[in-house]
């Protein structure tokens, strides 16, 4: 989970990339071992890369439980499948906003489980995964609230 990328692992680029755009911290408190930290996060944090079709290279245990997925799973799902199909259009504006305005601090969208569940987050954060040196390595998310929808389809 915590891979090197330009000498700077991907959880640390998640959590300096958020400081670096919103002047705020992502963590209440990183300790000694970010990647507990990120894992345990009491909010969704999920990452994904730069592919043509990015691809997420990461999501911690409460995007898991969203998401009713597993860590190889939820690291094998094209980020775009993560909305329905006719909710991508707009989430395909939304990650454009990001790519020009470097954050956003409020998303809210529909977004769908493994099992087919439907829930809407809300107060999303979704930022540039920008290192030190500018490059752009993908985008990340972050949100506390979500909501199960009841709809059958």
């Amino acid at each position: 989970m915590n891979l090197p990328l330009g000498g700077v692992t991907r959880l640390q680029l998640i959590v300096d990339s958020y400081q670096r755009l919103t002047g705020r911290p992502l963590l209440d408190e990183a300790g000694s071992d970010l990647a507990a930290a990120v894992w345990q996060a009491p909010q969704v944090i999920v990452a994904h890369g730069t592919e043509a079709d990015p691809v997420f290279f990461y999501g911690n245990a409460r995007a898991l439980q969203a998401f009713s997925m597993d860590f190889a799973a939820f690291t094998r799902l094209p980020s775009r499948y993560s909305a329905e199909p006719l909710a991508r259009e707009e989430r395909a504006q939304l990650l454009a906003r990001v790519s020009r305005e470097g954050f956003i601090d409020d998303y809210a969208g529909i977004r769908i489980a493994a099992d087919g569940r439907r829930f809407r987050i809300e107060q999303a954060v979704v930022w540039n995964l920008i290192d030190a040196d500018g490059r752009c390595h993908g985008q990340a998310a972050s949100f506390a609230r979500w909501a199960d929808l009841h709809m059958q389809l």
